[in-house]
């Protein structure tokens, strides 16, 4: 019971060590793979800006151990309304892993109207499937 109570304490700690890192940053994300269930460490992801008819890059990062990058958006740069566009490499990761993908890479456009201080990413990934939506 209390080798339970230890790995739950540590669990609570760890995501909320991981919310106390994002919080300072207004833009973060997660790769998951769901063909085992387990976060998608090493995933190469791209942060752009729409500008006009261009895209401008912004940042770019590598994920955790964790699947995450808990600040993607430029360091002490406030996030401004509009279009963005976070490309994550897949195909990358997947011919690291000596695995077939459909997918080389995921695009996922947003748009950020500023009611919210911090927008989360997560990719839910397969070989050839993906799911993102608004997290929080």
């Amino acid at each position: 019971m209390k080798t339970l109570k230890t790995l739950l304490a540590g669990a609570i700690l760890s995501g909320l060590s991981s919310l106390a890192l994002a919080d300072g940053n207004p833009l973060s994300v997660h790769v998951l793979n769901l063909q085992d269930g387990l976060p998608s460490p090493a995933v190469t992801v791209t942060l752009e800006k729409k500008d006009g008819q261009s895209w401008q890059t912004l940042n770019d990062g590598i994920t955790n151990e964790q699947g995450r990058i808990t600040a993607l958006y430029p360091q002490g740069k406030s996030l401004e309304k509009g279009t963005y566009r976070v490309t994550f490499k897949t195909g990358e990761w997947f011919a690291k892993h000596d695995m077939k993908s459909f997918f080389p890479e995921v695009p996922v456009i947003f748009e950020v109207d500023g009611t919210v201080p911090h927008y989360h990413i997560p990719l839910l990934l397969s070989p050839y499937g993906f799911s993102t939506y608004r997290g929080n």
